[in-house]
């Protein structure tokens, strides 16, 4: 396993992500969000190797075919410590704030099977095929079907690093569950012709209860925070700006190859892609502060400097009202002279708490009792059943801060 590892650290591709922050603008208002992609990878294995550990403790006297063996256990560590391979400059905010941008996951899968990149090459130095099992575990195959909802699932590795991670970067207590607790409490269970990771009895409630509670709050609180989708508000005009330029064959010093073949709509080569961070874009955004396009400068000064967008909450039970206040700020942009699509933006962030899927044949999250049929966790829980594929959404308005003194009225006009 030891070998595995070193390997992928060493390559580009693994070694780019500590220029990538985890958070992308969140430390526009938790400044010890400083914390990158990289940290969480290794996180997210180190989380796999525990669960993993846990889940061979408990495998003796399982079929064969079902036990996890040290070919799977490596897929499985190497899935988790590449499953973010692909985040573009500030995770997830540049495929959000991008129009058309390829999903960071075709990217991690590109990266992966590509045979002119490093971490292709560390993987097949490891065993052949190693780098299509580990593609095939990140979309959802693996031959032991239980393993890739481990990578991405209701409950994986994923969340349960990131969750403590940005908790504690963040100075905030929301994130925080029993991680110890709740990985003694997997084990594998068999569920019809298939097997599946259940939660062991009654004690592994609490944990995976309080890790699904932290997840919203963590949502609710950190990453939906109005500063920060006030910022993405920000650099989408920026990127906006920045394709209208370089479409009209305007010479823009600075821009990532990437980037500047993405805001035309042109596909980027995937060497270009990985040669661009947090920090290619930063140095970008100085550049462009000092353009002779007024636009432009402008914006990413606001960016530079936290010069951020104001925002007004939408009511969340009253949809209807959401398209009426964002004409009534556009309106008012208008008359202001400015344009629309870079000064009034309506935002609707959005997340299911605890998402299970309806479909009885669909894997999900299971409890398994003793002389009781295996169950799903919502049928379980009753905290979990009230939140059970609940869309929580949270809308607000973002609109330039040089009109907020109109804009103010004339939302109350529409929401009163």
């Amino acid at each position: 396993m030891g070998t595995l590892i070193e390997r992928l650290l060493a390559t580009h591709e693994v070694q780019r992500l500590r220029r990538v922050k985890q958070l992308g603008l969140a430390s526009f208002v938790y400044p010890g969000a400083e914390h990158t992609r990289f940290a969480h990878a290794i996180g997210a294995a180190h989380v796999m190797t525990r669960l993993l550990a846990r889940l061979r403790e408990r495998q003796s006297g399982l079929p064969r075919d079902v036990q996890l063996d040290d070919e799977a256990v490596m897929d499985a560590v190497a899935a988790a410590l590449l499953h973010d391979l692909g985040h573009g400059p500030f995770s997830h905010l540049y495929e959000d704030a991008l129009p058309g941008s390829r999903p960071h996951e075709d990217w991690t899968h590109d990266a992966i099977l590509d045979d002119g990149t490093e971490v292709h090459a560390a993987l097949e130095s490891i065993g052949s095929g190693m780098s299509a099992r580990v593609a095939g575990m990140l979309a959802g195959r693996h031959r032991l079907g239980y393993l890739p909802s481990l990578v991405s699932g209701p409950f994986d590795v994923d969340r349960a690093d990131y969750l403590l991670r940005d908790s504690h970067a963040t100075g905030v207590r929301y994130g925080l569950y029993d991680l110890d607790w709740l990985l003694a409490s997997f084990r594998l269970a068999e569920r019809g012709d298939d097997w599946v990771v259940a939660i062991e009895g009654r004690k592994g409630l609490p944990p995976i209860e309080s890790f699904f509670l932290a997840r919203y709050a963590m949502y609710q609180q950190v990453y939906h925070h109005k500063a920060t989708r006030a910022g993405e508000a920000l650099i989408r005009a920026l990127f906006v700006r920045l394709g209208e330029l370089l479409r009209d064959g305007t010479a823009v010093p600075g821009v990532p190859v990437a980037l500047a073949r993405a805001a035309v709509s042109e596909q980027p080569r995937l060497s270009d892609f990985f040669a661009m961070d947090d920090a290619s874009l930063l140095a970008g955004m100085d550049e462009w502060s000092r353009s002779p396009d007024v636009t432009l400068s402008a914006l990413a000064t606001q960016v530079r400097e936290r010069r951020l967008p104001k925002t007004i909450p939408l009511p969340e039970d009253e949809p209807e009202l959401w398209p009426l206040a964002f004409e009534r700020a556009a309106d008012v942009a208008r008359r202001a002279g400015l344009r629309r699509e870079l000064s009034v933006w309506l935002d609707v962030a959005y997340d299911v708490a605890y998402e299970e899927p309806t479909d009885a044949s669909t894997a999900g999250l299971f409890v398994a009792r003793k002389h009781r049929p295996l169950s799903r966790l919502g049928d379980v829980s009753f905290l979990l059943a009230q939140l059970r594929n609940k869309r929580l959404v949270r809308p607000r308005l973002i609109f330039d801060a040089r009109i907020a003194d109109a804009v103010h009225p004339a939302i109350d006009e529409v929401l009163s």
